[in-house]
């Protein structure tokens, strides 16, 4: 299901939606101030300025698209009987840089560079603003995913202090040296690692030269609510006895299982 957001430009509401991560702003909502309406829409893809620059655009980006058909278009263009519209052109070159959706938020949609090529065609003034208050969006939803990663990553921590304190209590033995410790600290950090990322932490950094910190630097968010999970249920394991390889069994399949619920769980893929 495709995501929409609301843009705000000069009191004109214009629907942004997502489709695979990539956004499509609605062309339709972007005619609602001018007199003529969305049957601008239609002048300006018939345009052959504007076949030449989304002909250059799906070239870059679409590896499907039809460049047979966009040749004959270009033949066509110009003429006084030319018309083309957005629904011809997608189905005659197989373009992806535009859609045309029915229903709610229904009408025509552009990638964000095709919105901002119609925008300037429709008034420099309005495309301005149109890039300032998309931007705008994104910067927010940008500080919206970094306020909720370090949420995670503060929940993760949290639950790693339960998990040390399960190591010390029932794994560490009385008089051993710091350095004892923490190398059962990192023996059991590794555990985790292993569980859910197959890897320990050692053979990531052998693996990654060149990235900086270390491996739960790099992760998806659903991994970091796996991690912090599985650091829970282990220091209940720990505490009920369990060895380590019986641990390690347990662990992994509540990783499978876990990733894959919120893999599909629609309140993670809001949260995106």
């Amino acid at each position: 299901m495709a995501k929409s957001r609301i843009l705000n430009v000069n009191e004109v509401a214009i629907a942004v939606i997502q489709l695979n991560e990539t956004d499509y702003i609605s062309l339709t909502d972007m005619t609602a101030s001018f007199k003529e309406g969305s049957g601008l829409i239609g002048k300006w893809i018939s345009n052959k300025n504007t076949l030449e620059y989304l002909g250059i655009w799906e070239k870059i980006n679409n590896q499907n698209f039809n460049y047979p058909e966009f040749g004959v278009i270009g033949q066509e263009a110009g003429t006084n009987r030319f018309m083309m519209s957005a629904g011809q052109w997608i189905d005659r070159t197989k373009a992806i840089g535009m859609l045309v959706k029915a229903g709610r938020y229904g009408g025509t949609y552009a990638h964000k560079d095709i919105a901002f090529h119609f925008a300037m065609w429709l008034s420099p003034e309005f495309q301005i603003y149109l890039v300032n208050e998309f931007q705008r969006l994104k910067d927010d939803e940008n500080n919206r995913l970094k306020l909720e990663w370090n949420l995670q990553r503060t929940l993760t921590k949290i639950n790693y202090q339960i998990h040390t304190d399960a190591i010390k209590e029932k794994l560490i033995p009385q008089e051993i040296t710091k350095q004892q410790a923490n190398f059962v600290y990192a023996n059991e950090a590794d555990l985790l690692n292993v569980a859910l990322f197959g890897i320990t932490a050692k053979e990531w950094r052998d693996n990654n030269p060149d990235k900086e910190g270390n491996i739960r630097d790099y992760t998806r968010l659903e991994q970091l609510v796996v991690l912090s999970n599985i650091e829970s249920i282990n220091a209940l394991l720990i505490r009920q006895g369990l060895t380590q390889n019986e641990r390690l069994f347990l662990l992994n399949k509540t990783a499978i299982t876990q990733m894959k619920s919120l893999l599909e769980s629609n309140a993670m893929k809001k949260l995106k």
